[in-house]
């Protein structure tokens, strides 16, 4: 399974990219200093890291400084508060592969660990490209979706909602799960944007697979079973 290993010393935000992680498909661990996430990209089975500047230890640039004067060259995204442009060009060319600000949406940090590991490919070797739940086919690669062999056109939000039920067909899920995992820790929790976003994917693929699930959430069903 690939490995993702995330050097974030606030324990809420670690948590929250783990979950979300473990929910894709990855394997995921964090480490709150950075002589801690360079000896585990050291000793290998890391894929790919994501790595917060201000850790307990160190600062990430010396983190990305010692990885690569070592010869190390595991993809990693930045993940911090800094956001000036003198951080963002400091952190590339420290080695970064990609540098992302927060606050952040889950979505798009996802989307950047995929971009990233498909220039790797030894990196998903395990990952399948398609998901598939009865007549529903989604390829991750292409980033379209079949119903029953037609082609059926999702907005960027759609195909991440149907890509967490597709990762857990059967699965309730709630809508603090789906908020937590398409929209990112930082959106509004009183939102009702889940059921509306889950009408959509209704009346694109067919509302007979997904059951809600009253005072919960909702389920991935195979509509032809």
């Amino acid at each position: 399974m690939t490995h993702i290993l995330i050097a974030e010393d606030e324990e809420r935000i670690a948590a929250f990219v783990a979950k979300g992680l473990r929910a894709a498909g990855y394997e995921a661990t964090a480490v709150t200093s950075g002589a801690e996430a360079i000896a585990r990209v050291e000793a290998g089975g890391v894929h790919l890291l994501v790595l917060d500047l201000g850790l307990v230890d160190m600062d990430g640039f010396e983190v990305l400084r010692r990885l690569r004067e070592s010869g190390r060259t595991v993809p990693v995204i930045v993940l911090t508060a800094r956001s000036s442009v003198t951080d963002t060009v400091t952190g590339l060319e420290s080695g970064a592969d990609d540098y992302m600000a927060k606050p952040f949406r889950f979505e798009e940090l996802l989307a950047r660990v995929r971009l990233r590991l498909r220039a790797q490919p030894s990196a998903v070797a395990g990952e399948p490209s398609v998901l598939s739940h009865g007549p529903l086919q989604l390829d991750l690669r292409t980033r379209r979706i079949r119903v029953g062999g037609q082609e059926v056109d999702l907005s960027a939000r759609e195909f991440a909602l149907a890509e967490t039920f597709l990762r857990h067909p059967g699965d309730v899920l709630t809508r603090e799960r789906l908020l937590s995992e398409v929209w990112g820790y930082d959106f509004d929790p009183g939102s009702n944007v889940v059921d509306v976003y889950v009408r959509y994917l209704r009346r694109k693929v067919g509302p007979e697979h997904f059951d809600t699930v009253r005072g919960v959430g909702y389920r991935l069903v195979d509509a032809t079973a």
